[in-house]
């Protein structure tokens, strides 16, 4: 079954193919274009709609994706395969066709298989021919000559046409530019007449120069004479040249045949590349009108999936099989058609638009049609997400004035044979008679035998040299679509309207959708009152006196004609009679009608308000939470901050504490203080880690400032301080005001230490201090040796960690002895590796330090201790 040409006319499709046309690379493609026809197959049309989907992700991935160089060389490779000789400037269309396919084949087929699978599936028909395109290559130059080099004989028949030539062009020189002819001659030239090389001579000096006359002038006054002393030359380059034709004309022969044993391979070539083409031009077309993919379901699909989300939800509205969402007319100025939301299918089947004329019923009757149209031709369509299309096995548009003179119809006459025709094609078969196939041009399953009965019960053919599977032949009529424009003009209004009530009665009862437009108020209660119609108008601004070109489904179109005339000047009183005039029934409905709208518009106006609070309050979270994130972001950096400065001054109590066991070894310190400022140091640290773990929730509390006290008295030379860095007490020699340091003499030793590391000592911890021990102070003495290996893994490490780590490990394998250590730490970036080594290099226990060599590399640093 195929939509009709007339349905298709009446679409304005035509001018969809034209348009479509100009997007195609070659002639090929551009006809396929110019042909187009919707499918009634969902397979077909889906497969359609996809392969357009894939070309269109292709072309915003590969701007630069096309057929090349391509030509229709169908015609040329079917002369061939006929034995036919092809023109050498042909062999170069056919050379760049098959380029364009390999490069294109190849391209196609490194695609992602899953996006890509039908444009891959129409690259594998693409020919790739590589020794026919070096065959052609190797006997065609690119100027479409044959070359010298395409057979030894004819490069040794062209050097031996150009040796006699350049002798006859030798001799001819010389003969015009002797004295014994130059006054013989009209004009020192040479030239040619029926391929032979002449001179021009004066009539009446033709006994000077014997020879062949070839032509004269016109006048008389000059001959064309082949001198006798060039006529053997001239033969002699003649019979080359045909030599050299020949030649030619076998080679061409001999390309020929070879291009025509592939020329199914060609033409098939040919035929997948005006595919891809196609593919190309209906993306590039798509994205010319921001077009989206519709989805295609059938009838019984959208029954099946009304029924079981009714199940799920018994009050939700059964799904509309035709859904368009902010549909534009294709062939308007996309810049300024008014959108069109219609659906249909769902809670009703029929739509009845009113209003007034010129106010954009008939633009929606089009474009519901035309949208349909493409869509089943694998056109993407120009509307909004989410977009849905049943498949239409039939369309029927009634549209426009066709009164004609010739034909005695007018214009009532016309529209009711057109809805005559509509009516009969959706006519179910007679009782008893075999069921329309779903393929054109199979009448009956009677006529067909068991064999061709069972293969199209199981395959159906749905394009050329494709079968789909496992689908019935034979099915129950396809969902039609009708449109009629002016559903029952051009007669008596109380005639016209029966007619239409009686009409959609019809159509409801063979369950088409369907969209009418008409004038008729009373089938605006028609409509109203009739399960499965449903109302629809275009509005009209009465202030502006114009069409607004928004279709409303939902409520009849009013009848602005009292409005109109009132706006326009028509005084009060008349517009008064005249309403008086009306039946009541009429004019209440005009009121209730009027009510209704300034209801809508009120409702619409609350809801633009709530939807400007909700953004709003959108734009007010969003803030909110810009700000949530900013304070979160501020306290991780100023936390960070507090940890780092914790552990800079972690490092410096180390360094400290390096220093003295350095002095150790030069000072007589009891082993008992050593042991304290351990204590005091692990205790230290661990308060370093209590401070550094972040608040649970810095918004729970707020700190509240420290109450004010009075400023202490700054320290001076001989104050009692505290150390807090090493937890011993000393007393202040002198104070470095510039650098903020003190030199503080504890127990056997002086060590410089910050102005903010002293605290001033109180008198009770003076005194506790001065008691007297109850044992006798003991000599410090060196620790025992501890157990350290010669080998220390640093891979993974922060560069935080190194430093103080590495500086233990160096201590402790200094006093167990060890002459030198390995430290893996790693190649990576190299920066462990860096980090190690220039702490290395001013360590006072590392002696030298190199790279790990056969047994590490630079993954490696060795490093020798100084002699104890």
């Amino acid at each position: 079954m195929a939509i009709s040409e007339q349905t298709l006319e009446t679409l304005e499709f035509p001018k969809i193919r034209e348009r479509l046309a100009r997007h195609t690379a070659f002639s090929a493609s551009r006809d396929l274009a110019l042909r187009l026809l919707p499918s009634t197959d969902a397979y077909v049309i889906r497969r359609r709609l996809k392969l357009t989907g894939e070309a269109r992700r292709l072309l915003d991935e590969r701007p630069d994706a096309s057929i090349g160089g391509a030509r229709d060389i169908r015609a040329a490779a079917g002369l061939a395969r006929r034995g036919g000789v092809l023109d050498a400037a042909v062999f170069l269309e056919i050379t760049n066709t098959l380029r364009s396919g390999r490069l294109l084949r190849a391209m196609l087929l490194k695609q992602d298989a899953t996006a890509f699978a039908l444009l891959r599936e129409q690259a594998e028909g693409l020919p790739d021919l590589p020794a026919v395109e070096a065959a052609i290559a190797s006997t065609i130059g690119e100027d479409g000559t044959v070359l010298d080099s395409a057979s030894p004989k004819l490069g040794r028949l062209r050097a031996e046409v150009r040796v006699a030539f350049s002798r006859l062009q030798d001799k001819l020189q010389n003969m015009i530019s002797s004295t014994t002819y130059g006054d013989s001659l009209q004009e020192p030239i040479i030239t040619v007449r029926g391929g032979r090389y002449v001179v021009p001579v004066k009539a009446s000096h033709k006994r000077n120069i014997r020879g062949l006359v070839h032509d004269q002038s016109a006048s008389g006054a000059t001959l064309y004479i082949e001198p006798i002393a060039i006529v053997e030359m001239n033969n002699k380059w003649r019979e080359l040249q045909l030599a050299e034709e020949e030649e030619v004309a076998r080679i061409l022969a001999e390309l020929s045949d070879r291009i025509g044993g592939y020329a199914t391979e060609i033409v098939a070539g040919v035929e997948a590349l005006a595919t891809i083409d196609l593919a190309f031009a209906m993306a590039k077309y798509s994205l010319s009108l921001r077009c989206v993919e519709p989805e295609i379901v059938e009838d019984g699909e959208a029954k099946a999936e009304a029924v079981e989300d009714n199940a799920q939800s018994p009050a939700s509205a059964a799904q509309p099989l035709l859904l368009l969402n902010q549909a534009r007319h294709p062939l308007l100025d996309q810049s300024t058609v008014v959108p069109t939301d219609l659906y249909l299918g769902g809670e009703f089947r029929i739509l009845l638009i009113t209003g007034p004329n010129t106010g954009g019923k008939t633009v929606a009757l089009k474009t519901t049609g035309l949208l349909a149209l493409m869509a089943q031709s694998g056109l993407h369509i120009p509307a909004d997400e989410p977009a849905r299309l049943p498949v239409f096995g039939q369309i029927f548009a009634d549209i426009g004035d066709e009164q004609s003179i010739e034909q005695s119809l007018s214009t009532f006459s016309s529209h009711m044979s057109n809805i005559i025709r509509i009516l009969r094609a959706l006519e179910p078969p007679a009782e008893g008679g075999a069921r329309r196939p779903k393929a054109e041009g199979q009448a009956s399953k009677d006529h067909l035998s068991d064999e061709e009965l069972e293969r199209l019960s199981n395959w159906r053919k749905v394009e050329p040299g494709e079968w789909a599977p496992l689908e019935p032949m034979f099915a129950e009529p396809q969902l039609a679509l009708v449109l009629l424009d002016e559903l029952g003009a051009g007669t008596d209004p109380v005639e016209g309207a029966a007619l239409a009530r009686a009409i959609i009665e019809r159509l409801l009862a063979l369950g088409v959708l369907g969209v009418a437009t008409t004038h008729y108020a009373e089938l605006k209660a028609f409509a109203y009152a009739t399960e499965g119609v449903q109302n629809g108008s275009v509005e009209f601004d009465v202030e502006t006196l114009g069409p607004t070109y928004k279709l409303t489904i939902g409520l009849p179109g009013r009848s602005n004609a009292l409005a109109i005339a009132r706006r326009l000047g028509l005084p009060d009183v008349l517009v008064d009679r005249a309403r008086s005039m009306m039946a009541r029934e009429d004019a209440q409905v005009e009121d209730l009608l009027a009510g209704i709208h300034r209801e809508r518009e009120a409702a619409a106006l609350e809801l633009q308000r709530t939807d400007e609070l909700r953004a709003d309050a959108e734009k007010y979270r969003e803030r909110l939470s810009a700000e949530l994130r900013d304070f979160e972001r501020q306290r991780e950096a100023e936390w960070q901050a507090a940890r780092d400065q914790l552990d800079d001054e972690l490092r410096e109590v180390r360094g400290q504490l390096r220093r003295l066991r350095d002095e150790f070894r030069s000072v007589s310190v009891s082993r008992q203080w050593m042991e304290e400022a351990e204590k005091r140091l692990q205790e230290a640290q661990s308060q370093v880690k209590q401070i550094t773990q972040p608040a649970p929730n810095p918004r729970a509390a707020i700190a509240e400032p420290p109450a004010q006290t009075q400023a202490p008295r700054p320290l001076q030379v001989g104050d009692s301080v505290l150390v807090r860095s090493v937890g011993l007490s000393g007393e202040i020699l002198a104070i470095d005001e510039d650098e903020g340091t003190a030199e503080v003499q504890v127990g056997g030793f002086r060590m410089q230490a910050d102005m903010a590391e002293l605290r001033r000592e109180t008198k009770s911890e003076r005194q506790s201090k001065a008691e007297p021990r109850r044992s006798e102070p003991q000599r410090a003495s060196l620790p025992s040796t501890p157990d350290v290996g010669m080998t220390f893994d640093m891979r993974g490490w922060r560069a935080s960690e190194v430093v103080d780590k590495l500086d233990r490990y160096l201590n402790d394998a200094y006093l167990a002895g060890l002459p030198y250590v390995r430290l893996i730490h790693g190649k990576g970036t190299g920066a462990l590796r860096q980090i190690v080594r220039d702490t290395l290099a001013g360590h006072p226990l590392v002696a030298s330090h190199g790279g790990g060599g056969p047994d590490g590399g630079e993954g490696v640093t060795v490093a020798r201790l100084v002699e104890r």
